[in-house]
Formats: structure tokens, C-alpha cells, sequence
């Protein structure tokens, strides 16, 4: 959260503090060389020496073009209104007058518009490397680094990736930087001790300490959201800072809190070393993070999906669907495959697979352990690079299956009807795109639970293509039969776009 540095706020800042400070001045005493720590208390000012030198205040700067930007004008007020004369005063301080024209009546240009924004960072190597968040700096123009002594450098962006929120610089200087080097975040646990260094509300080399609360927290940042949880304090202007742990590693970057008052509840979140330092290693070699891509759409895999594909107990990414031209489909990967294993990593939920495979190396040749109706296999995939898998066109719609006669059969709370012109219409239903049309759904049912629309498609009952309502009642007893107490359905949406739902058969 970079902080956006107001002289009116501090200003207000500085009242409040100086007043609040008054009355305790009579209680002050002077510190002492050596101050004593209380018996059980730990105290962290070695550590706060040692790292602090190589935390840093980034300044950015960012001047817009206000070509095409209207001017700020007066509001259409009455000659009389009691506000007129406050809103004269106001724009006349600036210069401007009625309708954006200055004092002498002219018409003025537009003006660039300069905003200064205040976050921090740390530098990782001593020739003037640098880390921060990519929304510390943005676009800006203009990026200075400011060290704790007073030295100031200007800095140049070597690489940032929004996806993650990083961002790398660097700084040029006569001598040797201090710096701070990353530790494991993977090594840490709950209850960890940690400390965090930064520049909130542009208050350089405030030190606050706390705990690890919770690992791998999804935000919904991003697609490789793993957070560490801190309850040490983190405010606006801390974005960019790290996280240490008492070794005085970096063990995460401070990045995002969660406050109903904007200010720090105990609800913080790090980036984990474990995520930036592979981004941060790629960016400083090439400039961008070149990302592993499978080419494959998942899913999570819940307790009922995971009764009905057999697997035991949930775990894993289920493939719900392939593109065509990415590696999953020449590696022979299906839909319906669970993912339980990449490269030798365990994948223990759908969430894990993005961020393995985006930190394995392009082009690397990566065995795949899947579950395929209740049997593991391997298939070896040769990763590709994700920018290029984000650039592919769908693929062409595949040829429309002949409709089944007209027919509305029930089952699992729903009614289902094959495909014809009348019903492809009234839901605008993509040319190809196969399954049986689902028309009506029991608001009281678990198909409802699990937001299955009418207006969807049952493409599969069982991992097993269904084209007629006939199809669908036949896999549905043909699995309570086998002792299924869930059935899996692959439900496509009018677009073609497929997922897995496994329905309650009770």
C-alpha cells in the first residue's frame, strides 16, 4: 500500500500527536545508555541494527498528461448563493476563474498532473539491487531510493510482474550498499516470531513486531495468492517492505492488509520468499518473469467429487478443460484427470498447481502424476511459457452432434431436454457445443446448491459422454448401482466453458 503523502494530513498528524503528547511530558524521564529489558521480554534491538541499514524509503513520482483531461469547473451556482464567493476564492487561489480561464479572462492549457506516492523496500544485493511492490512505483516517472543515513539515489525499474505484485530496481553508488538477503518462508510455522520494517505514513524506519498468524492465505490478489498472515502492525507505506524472521532474513514482502479503517487491525499479508525470489532472480535476469504453462483448466476437488471419482479423500487440481494448443494435450492429459502430483511436488488442492507450474522452468520436461477413474498414472509434459499460452485463440468450435428426439426427462432435481433449434435459441447456446440442455432446476436440490442454471449443459454423467436425456437416467443407475453416493457431472455453460459438479444422488 504505497501512501499517497499529504502535507494537510501530516500536518494533522503532527497536531494531534504533539498534543496528545503534552500531558505526559512531566512523566518523562531521560533514557538511560543501556535500557533495560524486563524479565521474559526478548529484546529486538540487535537484530533491528543488523537489517536495518538495508531497508529503504522509495519515493515515485508520477507526472500525467492531462491532454484530454477537462478542466475543474466552477459549479452553475446563482448570483446570490452564499457559496459563490467561497468557490471564486478557491479557484482564483489556483489561478483559474470561471469556466477554467485565469484572472485576465484567458483560456489555460492543460496542465501535467504531478502525484507523489511513499512506500518501501530493501536492497538485496550490495552493487544496488532492489525490491519492492509493483504498486509502490507503478508508472511512475520518477523513482528515488532513500536509505536510512539520508543517502539518496535516484533508481531505474529493471523488471516488475503485476501477478505477484514485485517489482526490481536498481541503484548506482561509489561503494558497497548494505543489504539483506531472503530466507525460507517455507521453514516458518504458525506462531512464529517476525519483524517488519518500513515507511508508513512516510514515517521512515518504523520497526513493528508480531507473529506468523496464518501460511498460505488466499486474498483473491491473484492466481498464485500465498500469503503469509502477520498480526505485526502494517499501515500505508509499509507496501514493498520486508518481513523478517529472526535470523534477520526476509521472509516475506509486505504487500496488503485487511482494515475496515484503512489502518492496521492486526490483518497483514507478505508475499513469501518462497514465491519472490524466483520472480525476483528472473526479473533481474531477463527483465520479465517467464512463467511454466500447462495449458489446462482446473478446478477444486471437494469431498463429494473426490466419493465420486474414487479418489478417497479430496486432494489434487481436476482438469475441466484443455486447450488445444497447449502441452497438456500431446502429454495425453484428460478432462476429468486429477492432478496429484507435478515435477515430484505433492499438489494438495487446485490452488497449488498454478504456482508450481509457473515456477518450473520453459521447456522443461515435467512428470505429471494423475488420477484417471480411480487409477494413477504419469504422463510427461514439456512445459511451455504462459505469455505465450495467454496469447492463443480458442479453439474452433467442434462439430454439432445430431439432436436426440425431443424428450423432457427428471433426475438429481433436474429436467433435462436434448438439444433443438427452438431450446439452442432461447439460451443462446454456442454452435457445438455438446450436451443435454438442462430446462428446469429444483430450487430445494443439491443440483441447486452446487449453482447448476438452467440453461446449462450436461456434457458427461460419470467421466462417461452423455447425448440424449436416455443417456443421463441410464449413467445416473448405473452408478447407484456401483454404490455411488454422489454423481459427477461435467456441466458446460451456453459459451462451451465446462466444470465439474458432483450432485447428491440421495
Amino acid at each position: 500500500m504505497a501512501f499517497k503523502q499529504s502535507p494537510l494530513r501530516l500536518a494533522r498528524i503532527a497536531l494531534v500527536c504533539s498534543t496528545a503528547l503534552l500531558p505526559l511530558g512531566a512523566a518523562l524521564v531521560p533514557a538511560q545508555a543501556n535500557s533495560p529489558v524486563l524479565a521474559g521480554q526478548v529484546s529486538l534491538a540487535d537484530l533491528v541494527d543488523k537489517v536495518m541499514p538495508a531497508v529503504v524509503n522509495i519515493s515515485a513520482v508520477t507526472t500525467g498528461d492531462a491532454k484530454g483531461r477537462t478542466l475543474p469547473q466552477l459549479p452553475q451556482l446563482g448570483p446570490d448563493t452564499p457559496f459563490g464567493d467561497l468557490f471564486e476564492e478557491f479557484f482564483n487561489r489556483r489561478g483559474q476563474g470561471r469556466d477554467g480561464q485565469n484572472q485576465q479572462g484567458e483560456r489555460q492549457a492543460p496542465q501535467p498532473r504531478r502525484s507523489q506516492s511513499a512506500g518501501s523496500g530493501f536492497v538485496i544485493d550490495a552493487s544496488g539491487i532492489v525490491v519492492t511492490n509493483n504498486h509502490v512505483i507503478g508508472d511512475a516517472n520518477e523513482i528515488t531510493v532513500i536509505f536510512p543515513d539520508g543517502l539518496r539515489l535516484k533508481a531505474e525499474v529493471i523488471g516488475k510482474d503485476a501477478k505477484v505484485d514485485l517489482a526490481v530496481l536498481r541503484v548506482k553508488h561509489d561503494k558497497p550498499l548494505p543489504a539483506v538477503k531472503f530466507g525460507d518462508s517455507d521453514a516458518m510455522r504458525i506462531g512464529d516470531p517476525v519483524m517488519a520494517i518500513g515507511n508508513p505514513f512516510a514515517l521512515g524506519g518504523s520497526v513493528s513486531s508480531g507473529i506468523i498468524s496464518a501460511r498460505n492465505r488466499d486474498i483473491s490478489q491473484g492466481p498464485y495468492d500465498t500469503y503469509i498472515q502477520t498480526d505485526a502492525a502494517i499501515n500505508k507505506g509499509n507496501s514493498g517492505g520486508p518481513l523478517f524472521n529472526m535470523a534477520g532474513e526476509v521472509i516475506g514482502i509486505n504487500t496488503a492488509i485487511l482494515s475496515p479503517t484503512g489502518g492496521s487491525v492486526g490483518i497483514g499479508f507478505a508475499v513469501p520468499s518462497s514465491l519472490a525470489a524466483n520472480v525476483v532472480e528472473q526479473l533481474r535476469e531477463f527483465g520479465e518473469t517467464r512463467r511454466g504453462w500447462l495449458g489446462v483448466r482446473i478446478q477444486s476437488v471437494d469431498d463429494a467429487t473426490a466419493e465420486a471419482l474414487g479418489l478417497g479423500t479430496a486432494r489434487g487440481a481436476l482438469i475441466a478443460g484443455i486447450d488445444d494448443k497447449g502441452p497438456a494435450k500431446p502429454a495425453g492429459l484428460e478432462v476429468g484427470d486429477v492432478v496429484v502430483k507435478f515435477d515430484g511436488k505433492d499438489v494438495k488442492d487446485s490452488r497449488d498447481l498454478p504456482r508450481i507450474v509457473a515456477a518450473t522452468p520453459v521447456g522443461k520436461d515435467v512428470p505429471v502424476s494423475i488420477v484417471r477413474k480411480g487409477k494413477e498414472l504419469v504422463k510427461t509434459v514439456k512445459l511451455g511459457r504462459l505469455e505465450d499460452g495467454e496469447k492463443v485463440q480458442p479453439a474452433s468450435a467442434r462439430s454439432q452432434t445430431e439432436p436426440a428426439k425431443p424428450a423432457v426427462t427428471s433426475a438429481l432435481g433436474l429436467e433435462f431436454s436434448p438439444q433443438t433449434e427452438e431450446l439452442k435459441k432461447r439460451y443462446a447456446i454456442k454452435e457445438g457445443t455438446k450436451g443435454v440442455i438442462i430446462t428446469k432446476v429444483d430450487p430445494n436440490s443439491n443440483a441447486a446448491d452446487k449453482r447448476i442454471s438452467v440453461g446449462e449443459l450436461i456434457v458427461e454423467v460419470g467421466q462417461e459422454p452423455v447425448n440424449s436425456p436416455e443417456d443421463v437416467t441410464k449413467r445416473l443407475e448405473a452408478l447407484k448401482k456401483d454404490g455411488k453416493k454422489s454423481a459427477l457431472l461435467l456441466v458446460s455453460n451456453a459459451q462451451g466453458e465446462v466444470r465439474f459438479v458432483a450432485v447428491s444422488m440421495n
